[in-house]
């Protein structure tokens, strides 16, 4: 196991021990919601301690958490590249800065209990609607609405950018892990640690033309789906009726409630929300092109490079994606301090199905 952070005060702000931040994650009021701070232009750079060695694999039990948080209260704009993003923010302004980054079709609901854990230990949690979700806007209506792997990592480097961030501990799921991935391999520099739900998800096209075994193919049914028009009108038409379809498959043990859903699915009425999912998932399959202006990135992604930063990988025992092997089928993939862990009884949504464990890792990871 990583050895816990000592407690610390610095002009970073206060980061506080593992101890403490567990008994604080038990705390809470029935529909709280979580207030913002001002952006400040602090930097990632918390107090850390000893380099640890790759810490043992193991099995975490873990029943799902509910939580006591519904909203995270006003939420803030701003133009970054082609986007203006909306975003929710929590925390000290000059705490060390933690990226959390959604997949799909989920929305920044899926932190809304890991950022108050992390934002009372003493951290600046950003928390921002990937483009085409939420109040996250593209600027302009001739920009191609692309929705490659690389251009979606660009977004998130020009967020940082526009909130002043030079480095951030990134952590994500589904979309968000691969986009965390991308800028670990990518712009190193940018990331301090890394947590990443399923492991390395950078998608080489190439090796993505593959066939799976029938039963991985059968859980990528909608990818097939949406390759065809009947799927982009059918997910035009049932968009919600789609997303609560597909929370219920990947996510088994997870009894969300419709006020869950709702607040979630309020983002997919994006009027960008289906281009960008279609282009997603058909440039996976090669049948949609990307912009050629990021070929350079995607040669990159497509050497599968390694990542050396400092990263805890993290598995949802019953996530239908998970592969077997308890991590090992990406072990190779992660070349500097790593640590693995399953959580058992758990889906797809791993940081709303398991927000204590989600923070925990963030915390456990920046102690690296």
């Amino acid at each position: 196991m990583i050895s816990p952070p000592s407690t610390h005060r610095s002009r970073k702000g206060n980061v506080i021990d593992r101890r403490t931040f567990s008994r604080i994650l038990t705390l809470g009021t029935a529909g709280a919601s979580l207030p913002a701070l001002p952006v400040s232009s602090a930097s990632a750079s918390a107090p850390t301690s000893a380099s640890t060695a790759e810490g043992k694999k193991s099995a975490i039990p873990l029943a799902a958490e509910l939580g006591t948080h519904t909203s995270f209260g006003r939420l803030k704009q701003i133009r970054a590249g082609e986007l203006n993003v909306g975003y929710a923010e929590a925390g000290p302004a000059h705490g060390p800065v933690v990226v959390l980054l959604h997949g799909w079709p989920y929305d920044i609901h899926s932190y809304v209990d890991v950022a108050p854990g992390l934002a009372a230990a003493g951290y600046r949690v950003i928390v921002p609607y990937l483009r085409g979700h939420g109040t996250t806007r593209f600027r302009s209506d001739k920009t191609f609405r692309n929705a490659q792997q690389s251009v979606i990592a660009l977004d998130i480097i020009a967020l940082m950018d526009a909130l002043k961030i030079e480095k951030a501990i990134l952590a994500g799921f589904d979309w968000g892990a691969r986009t965390a991935d991308i800028i670990a391999v990518l712009w190193p520099e940018r990331c301090k640690a890394l947590v990443s739900v399923t492991g390395y998800l950078i998608t080489n096209l190439e090796r993505n033309k593959a066939p799976l075994p029938p039963q991985a193919e059968w859980a990528w049914w909608y990818q097939y789906y949406f390759a065809t028009e009947r799927g982009q009108l059918g997910l035009e038409q049932y968009r919600h009726d789609f997303a609560r379809l597909i929370w219920k498959n990947v996510s088994p043990t997870w009894h969300f409630d419709e006020a869950t859903f709702d607040r979630t699915a309020a983002a997919f009425d994006n009027p960008d929300w289906v281009a960008i999912v279609i282009h997603n998932y058909r440039w996976r399959l090669s049948l949609a092109k990307g912009d050629p202006r990021y070929d350079h990135l995607e040669k990159r992604l497509a050497q599968s490079p390694a990542i050396s930063l400092p990263t805890i990988t993290l598995d949802g025992e019953l996530d239908p994606f998970t592969p077997p092997g308890d991590g090992a089928s990406y072990r190779g993939h992660f070349t500097g301090a790593y640590h693995h862990r399953t959580l058992k009884g758990i889906g797809h949504n791993l940081p709303q199905e398991a927000p204590k464990a989600f923070a925990q890792a963030v915390i456990d990871v920046n102690a690296f």
